[in-house]
């Protein structure tokens, strides 16, 4: 079972991804956390996607596209399922993990999106900067990453629910009650 975890940024996306592993295996691609390591080993890649990311843009389709084909051909385990975490981010984006996916005999099975308030997506993020140290949680740089979600990512939620695949749950409350609501949906999708 493929699952696309979708929401703004600070929605949850990496605390559900992370509940999703442990209590069913499946492999996970946070395209975050892959940049991240980049740009800390101080790669090209990694040079290319922080002159993105430090002015909260989005990574060009392209690039993410072939580091997504690699993750996948280099992790075999895939096969059982995974849990996408920050992409796709795009129409274009999804039209290629739909590709990608079907020629490895899978599709997206669900996309399951965490939908919270913008204020307090940027209460979360600024208090994550205060123990991440994530140079992209600050107030300018929170604002224009969620300028690009609302005006660029949000999109996909419409061309997910003319597939049938979009699951909205509400964000708020505890984390613990957030993924038992996604554990419903999940079992409602499962092949």
């Amino acid at each position: 079972m493929n699952i696309v975890i979708f929401g703004a940024p600070g929605s949850g996306k990496g605390t559900q991804s992370a509940l999703l592993i442990e209590k069913y295996g499946y492999y996970h691609i946070s395209t975050g956390d892959v940049l991240r390591a980049q740009i800390a080993q101080g790669t090209e890649l990694g040079k290319i996607a922080d002159s993105y990311i430090s002015k909260g843009q989005l990574i060009p389709d392209e690039l993410m596209i072939d580091i997504l084909d690699d993750v996948l051909a280099a992790h075999p385990e895939s096969a059982k399922g995974v849990v996408f975490d920050g992409f796709p981010r795009t129409i274009h984006q999804a039209e290629t993990l739909d590709a990608l996916l079907a020629k490895r005999n899978g599709q997206v099975d669900i996309v399951v999106g965490l939908e919270v308030e913008e204020e307090e997506l940027i209460v979360r993020l600024i208090n994550r900067g205060k123990t991440s140290g994530r140079s992209d949680d600050n107030l300018e740089t929170i604002k224009k990453r969620l300028d690009v979600y609302n005006s660029q990512t949000n999109v996909l939620r419409d061309h997910y629910k003319a597939q049938g695949k979009y699951e909205a749950v509400h964000g708020m409350g505890s984390i613990e009650d957030i993924f038992e609501n996604i554990k419903t949906l999940i079992e409602k999708h499962r092949r």
